[in-house]
């Protein structure tokens, strides 16, 4: 027998492969390993629960309506028809006029793009900088780990909203960046302090004890045989900063933190507010607030979607209750009703 065959070592966690390879002698895989693409494609598949293809589907309407918003608002966000002040809701101005006869829809329309912008920012840069000190502190070990868990406390214990107000306001008009990269310095902690916990255990896992004895380089062994199996948890940790980073941009903007030259859906109820708009002229407060609202729900949708993906007992009972809708039966009965004996009607 020679020493040349490749072992397949089981693999259990969160998105991992069925099995993982042990390099042979030779430098050879085994046929049955997974690929790179195809790790990561079975990760993916977090994103055909109908949770998250129902948030999907509400983000994609916000994203369309953010790129074409020129096409989309009738008007100008910031012209004025002084012959229809305060207006309600008509076919000539959809949701109303503001104290100015500015147009509301085509506010909210043209506010869609700061908000997504600044949200997937600040998602982006969160999400890295927790890949990056919550993957590093959980694969190594001493001083190192010890450091990188002690920034994340740091990070934990700070109170955001006040340091987002005095670096913002440092600013006259602050770029979108700038207010993105705030939100993502004060957001990136929790997703580190989980990503942390979960290399910690993958680290240990039989797959990856088979590649370090192989020889196989740190940088591999965290982008090749980690980073898949963390996908899921790195999605729902931008998920998660997305969704802070969307209410702490409205927040900012409805106390008159952000300049009105950054439009957004918290600039318009900023106006309301300081115009007397509550709760006389619901129009220009209401479809802001619902905007935030429906974009929070969907971002939560994805979020539920991708916890049921990677909670095994979540997935299972969601399997079961669309079995039994499909055959007709309710998900939330308790008693099955049983056929008697010999009844053939």
């Amino acid at each position: 027998m020679t020493n040349t065959a490749a072992a397949e070592i089981p693999a259990v966690g969160i998105g991992a492969p069925e099995t993982a390879t042990i390099r042979s002698a030779t430098g050879g895989e085994s046929p049955g390993r997974k690929t790179v693409a195809g790790q990561i494609a079975a990760s993916f598949a977090m994103f055909r629960n109908p949770k998250s293809v129902a948030g999907l589907t509400i983000i994609g309407v916000f994203v369309l309506v953010a790129l074409f918003g020129d096409l989309i608002a009738p008007y100008g966000p910031m012209d004025k028809d002084y012959q229809a002040l305060r207006q309600g809701p008509s076919l000539t101005h959809l949701l109303g006029t503001t104290h100015m006869g500015e147009d509301i829809f085509s506010q909210i329309v043209f506010g869609t793009r700061g908000v997504l912008v600044v949200g997937f920012l600040a998602g982006l840069m969160g999400t890295a900088i927790a890949v990056i000190v919550g993957v590093i502190a959980g694969y190594t070990r001493g001083w190192k780990s010890e450091s990188l868990s002690a920034l994340t406390n740091v990070f934990l214990v700070i109170p955001g909203l006040p340091l987002i107000i005095i670096v913002a306001s440092s600013f006259e008009d602050p770029p979108l960046w700038i207010i993105a990269l705030t939100l993502a310095v004060t957001g990136w902690a929790w997703g580190a302090r989980v990503l942390r916990a979960q290399t910690m255990s993958l680290r240990n896992r039989d797959f990856i004890q088979a590649a370090r004895a192989n020889g196989e380089s740190m940088p591999r062994l965290i982008f090749v045989e980690m980073l898949p199996n963390l996908l899921a948890i790195i999605a729902s940790s931008f998920v998660g900063t997305v969704t802070a980073a969307v209410l702490g941009l409205t927040t900012l903007a409805f106390i008159g933190v952000i300049p009105i030259s950054n439009l957004n859906w918290g600039t318009i109820l900023f106006w309301a507010q300081q115009n007397g708009a509550f709760p006389t002229y619901w129009w220009w407060y209401v479809p802001a607030g619902l905007c935030i609202a429906i974009l929070g729900v969907a971002l939560s949708l994805v979020n539920f979607g991708i916890d049921e993906y990677v909670n095994p007992r979540l997935r299972s009972a969601g399997e079961r209750a669309r079995a039994m809708k499909k055959r007709g039966l309710s998900a939330t009965s308790a008693v099955t009703a049983v056929r008697p004996q010999g009844d053939n009607t």
